[in-house]
């Protein structure tokens, strides 16, 4: 049997979502580990005053595909960007390129997705659920397609607690919902979603588990597969440790956290933090095409691509980890010293909010105003707060995936193939992972040089020294108002005082004796 390599060279193959965190990195893993692929098309929207060919011509130019270029110069022109519009009717595909994609392409990845937790129901059924419908219709009309692979998401049934690798029942029929929601306004979807979406956390969740239902009412006209990623994270190794490029999920808290602006956040510390590196998500993927088109399975198999039932990793280590991470290797211009607490206690989370972001951030406001400039921390203290509060529900609890078929498909690979696609869980070192996380937040997200490590750890200095002079100013200051002025008070002072100095001395009297 074909090496995953050899299956896909002279392939086609067509990717939705391209220009996502998962798309490029499936695009740069397909180049550079499949070097004989035919093409790759991706279907792109223009955006922000660029056409779709400028957004993939810069997509190509970042770092992520430097080793693909120093191996293949060229490796632009297997890259055929086609013009697409997820919410439009047929996907708004010209006539031509429709006839182009039918009569080439041999596999299938859908990675696009909204996966914002706060999207607006019918925005999120448009994207998630009609848009796959639409390009499910499309793949039918392909002649030469060996497989489709529909990337969902590990939470798609978070109301369950115990999730095997099967495509649960939805909790609507989304034909029925589509066409309830056509005639009603934003504002009547608005007020009924909490009770559409009934146990799931938002809509995100809710819609990708309708997708999959979707997916698998076209399980007998074409070969299906679903994979099931946690919370996507840096990569591991490839293309090179820590790549990672934008602030979602647990991205952006690492940043808060490093800038010294994050000091709190609701979460158990003994709950498992499912994270999967990117790159092991996409090994996957590719192995999970490969096994569909070459097997062809009767029905759609299902991946649940997690981390905590097989290499556990907690939310209380990934805080002790982050820290440490960013205290060897700061971030520049730090807003304080690093330091987060993690709590599951409702009242002691919004005691530190009001003293440890609310308090400070009113007083930076009030600086920033009295020397002319416009205030800022309270309004990024507000948006810190609101995505907090959406990960809040993920970071409280936990669940236990079957992954029966994962274990499977890796038993179906060559050794070789299993060091080049690479989704052994086990193999994880998460201090090592978590570091090379935090350093990639820095290199790749806010395109810090490591240069400049030296001068932020004197900016944390810095900070150390007005944190010990400000605290012993509030004590001075405690101490006029307070207790210098009241005789009860210094009453009480001096016995908390005599108290100290009688057990300093009972100690070095038992010290004494005992030498």
């Amino acid at each position: 049997m074909a090496t995953i390599a050899e299956y896909y060279a002279g392939k086609n193959v067509l990717i939705t979502g391209a220009t996502g965190f998962m798309g490029k990195v499936l695009v740069e893993k397909l180049l550079r580990s499949c070097p004989e692929v035919k093409a790759l098309y991706l279907l792109v929207r223009p955006k922000a005053g660029q056409s779709m060919q400028q957004r993939v011509s810069d997509m190509m130019t970042c770092k992520l595909f430097d080793r693909v270029r120093e191996d293949n110069p060229d490796f632009h022109q297997k890259v055929i960007p086609i013009s697409s519009e997820l919410m439009q009717p047929g996907l708004a595909i010209s006539p031509e390129d429709v006839e182009k994609l039918t009569g080439c392409i041999n596999v299938v990845f859908h990675c696009a997705a909204t996966i914002r937790f706060d999207e607006p129901l019918k925005h999120a059924l448009q994207l998630n659920v009609m848009a796959t419908q639409q390009l499910l219709t499309l793949a039918k009309q392909m002649h030469h397609l060996e497989a489709f692979i529909h990337i969902s998401t590990a939470y798609a049934n978070c109301n369950r607690k115990n999730i095997d690798e099967v495509i649960y029942p939805p909790p609507v029929e989304p034909r029925k919902l589509i066409e309830s929601l056509e005639w009603m306004d934003d504002g009547i979807v608005h007020d009924i979603t909490p009770r559409l979406i009934g146990d799931r956390p938002n809509t995100y969740t809710y819609t990708k588990a309708l997708a999959e239902f979707v997916v698998q009412q076209e399980q007998d006209k074409l070969n299906i597969s679903i994979v099931r990623p946690s919370i996507v994270g840096a990569s591991w190794q490839e293309p090179f440790p820590g790549w990672i490029d934008n602030f979602n999920g647990p991205s952006g808290v690492f940043i808060a956290a490093g800038k010294g602006i994050l000091r709190t956040m609701r979460a158990h510390n003994d709950a498992v933090a499912d994270l999967i590196p990117v790159d092991m998500v996409i090994n996957l993927t590719l192995a999970a095409g490969w096994y569909t088109a070459t097997h062809r399975p009767k029905t759609a198999l299902v991946y649940n691509c997690t981390t905590g039932g097989i290499n556990p990793f907690h939310w209380g280590e990934i805080e002790h980890h982050v820290i440490s991470s960013f205290k060897r290797n700061p971030l520049e211009q730090a807003f304080r010293r690093p330091n987060a607490n993690i709590t599951s206690n409702y009242l002691i989370n919004q005691y530190w909010i009001l003293v440890s972001h609310k308090f400070p951030a009113l007083i930076y406001d009030l600086i920033l105003r009295l020397s002319g400039q416009k205030p800022q921390m309270m309004r990024i203290f507000n948006r810190l707060h609101k995505a907090i509060s959406l990960l809040e529900y993920f970071s409280s609890q936990d669940w236990e995936w079957n992954s029966e078929n994962v274990s499977m498909l890796s038993s179906q690979l060559t050794p070789e193939d299993r060091k080049t696609f690479n989704f052994d869980v086990r193999q994880l070192n998460w201090p090592e992972y978590i570091d090379n996380y935090c350093i990639g937040t820095k290199k790749y997200v806010l395109n810090e040089d490591m240069s400049g490590v030296p001068a932020a750890r004197q900016h944390l200095r810095k900070l150390r020294n007005i944190r010990y002079t400000f605290n012993t100013l509030l004590v001075v200051f405690i101490w006029r108002v307070f207790i210098a002025r009241s005789q009860m008070a210094r009453n009480i002072w001096y016995f908390v005082v005599s108290l100290c100095f009688k057990f300093l001395s009972y100690f070095r009297a038992s010290s004494t004796l005992t030498n």
